[in-house]
C-alpha cells in the first residue's frame, strides 16, 4: 500500500509540472536616464505614450513604457542564443534585434545570428513594428524557441533589421507577446498558443508574480498556478474579448465616491505597461482624489511625506473589489515621488504593473478568462 501511494504522489508531482521563468527586476529606461542626467531631454522627445501598441493592425506591437523592469531570458536557435524579453500580455508577437541591424538601438543589445542556428529558416514576410516614436524594419524567420525549459519548434518569430533611436534605452532586448493570435502581426501563431497546440504544457493556462520591492522572486509561470504566490480565493472574470486580456471594469471608487470608470468600462490586464492608464479626464480626477499636481511632463507628483495618509484605490471587477493602497500606487525616487496613475486618450484601461504587483494573475486561454487573488 505504502509503495502505491509513494507512486501515486510521484504521478500527481509529476502532472503538477510547472515551468518558471524567472524575471530579473532590473533597472528601468528612466532610472538609467536620470542617472545619467538626460531624463528630461529624453521625455520631451519621446512623450509617455501607453496606447502605442494598442492601436495597429496588421504591424507588431512595441512599447515606448520608461518605466517597465521585468524581464525574463529565453534562447532562440541550435545551439541556443539567450535574450532577455519582457513577457507582455498586451501583445502577442515575439520579436529579437538581429545581427542585419546597424541602427544605434542594436549595438546596446544581443543580436541574433541567424547563421550559427541549425535549425533556423527565414521566412517570406517582411516585418513592420510601429509606436508612438518610430517604427522597426526586419523579417520574419522561424527556429526552436526555448522558454523556462519549454522547447517550441518551428515558433515564428520577428528579426529587427532597422530600430526607432529611443530603443537604445530599452533595458530588454525584445518583447515576448502573449495575448491572442487575433491581434499578431501576420496572423503569426503566438509562443504560448504553440506551447498549448504541442501538448508542452500540462494546462492551457500561465500565471505571473510581480514582486514588490526587491529584485527577487517574480516569475510567470507556464502550465500552472504556483500557490505560494498568492493567499485568499482566486476570482475568476470572463474575458469580454480575446484579442487582448480584456475584461468589464464596473467602477473606480475611492473612500466610497466613484472616481473614474462611471457605468463600468473595459480594461486589459498588462504585464507590459508599468503603470495604470486610463482616460485622460478620469485619471485626472483620481490624481487630484489623492493630492497629487501634474508637472510639465505629465506626472502627477506628490510629496513623499504624504504616503501614509493618502487613500486606497478601489477597482471593482466582475462585482469584486480589488483595493491598491498608496504605498503600492506612488513610485519613490531620489528625484521624488509620483502616482502611478497614467493618461491615455482613448477609453480603454491599462492595469498594468502597479496593479499585477498586489494581484497574481492567472491567464487561462481555454475558456478565457482571469484569475486574481491578493498576491503574498
Amino acid at each position: 500500500m505504502m509503495k502505491w501511494l509513494l507512486v501515486l504522489s510521484a504521478l500527481v508531482a509529476f502532472a503538477e509540472c510547472f515551468h518558471k521563468i524567472p524575471l530579473i527586476k532590473g533597472k528601468t529606461t528612466r532610472e538609467a536616464l536620470q542617472e545619467k542626467g538626460i531624463w528630461e531631454e529624453f521625455r520631451k522627445e519621446h512623450p509617455y505614450n501607453p496606447m502605442a501598441k494598442f492601436y495597429q493592425s496588421g504591424t507588431e506591437s512595441m512599447t515606448n513604457d520608461a518605466d517597465l523592469s521585468y524581464y525574463g531570458v529565453i534562447s532562440i536557435g541550435t545551439p541556443p542564443q539567450s535574450f532577455s524579453v519582457i513577457f507582455d500580455t498586451g501583445s502577442s508577437n515575439l520579436w529579437i534585434p538581429s545581427v542585419y541591424c546597424s541602427s544605434q538601438a542594436c549595438q546596446n543589445h544581443r543580436k541574433f545570428n541567424p547563421q550559427q542556428s541549425s535549425t533556423f529558416k527565414w521566412g517570406s514576410q517582411p516585418l513592420s513594428i510601429q509606436y508612438g516614436t518610430g517604427s522597426m524594419t526586419g523579417y520574419l524567420a522561424s527556429d526552436t524557441v526555448e522558454v523556462g525549459g519549454i522547447s517550441v519548434v518551428n515558433q515564428v518569430f520577428g528579426i529587427s533589421h532597422t530600430e526607432a533611436a529611443f530603443m537604445a534605452s530599452m533595458v530588454a532586448d525584445g518583447i515576448l507577446g502573449l495575448a491572442f493570435q487575433s491581434i499578431a502581426s501576420d496572423n503569426v501563431v503566438p509562443v504560448f498558443d504553440m506551447m498549448v497546440k504541442g501538448g508542452l504544457v500540462s494546462k492551457p493556462l500561465f500565471s505571473v508574480y510581480l514582486s514588490s520591492n526587491s529584485a527577487q522572486g517574480s516569475e510567470v509561470v507556464f502550465g500552472g498556478i504556483d500557490s505560494s504566490h498568492y493567499t485568499g480565493q482566486i476570482n475568476w472574470i470572463p474575458l469580454s474579448s480575446d484579442t487582448y486580456w480584456q475584461i468589464k471594469m464596473d467602477s473606480v471608487t475611492i473612500n466610497g465616491q466613484t472616481v473614474a470608470c462611471a457605468g463600468g468600462c473595459q480594461a486589459i490586464i498588462d504585464t507590459g505597461t508599468s503603470l495604470i492608464v486610463g482616460p485622460s479626464s478620469d485619471i485626472s480626477n483620481m490624481n487630484s482624489w489623492v493630492g497629487a499636481s501634474t508637472n510639465q511632463y505629465g506626472e502627477a507628483i506628490v510629496n513623499c511625506q504624504n504616503i501614509q495618509s493618502m487613500p486606497e484605490v478601489t477597482f471593482t471587477l466582475n462585482g469584486n473589489a480589488f483595493t491598491i493602497p498608496a504605498s503600492a500606487y506612488v513610485s519613490q525616487s531620489s528625484y521624488g515621488c509620483s502616482t502611478g496613475f497614467g493618461q491615455s486618450g482613448q477609453q480603454l484601461w491599462i492595469l498594468g504593473d502597479v496593479f499585477i504587483r498586489q494581484y497574481y494573475a492567472i491567464f487561462d486561454s481555454s475558456t478565457p478568462k482571469i484569475g486574481l487573488a491578493k498576491s503574498v
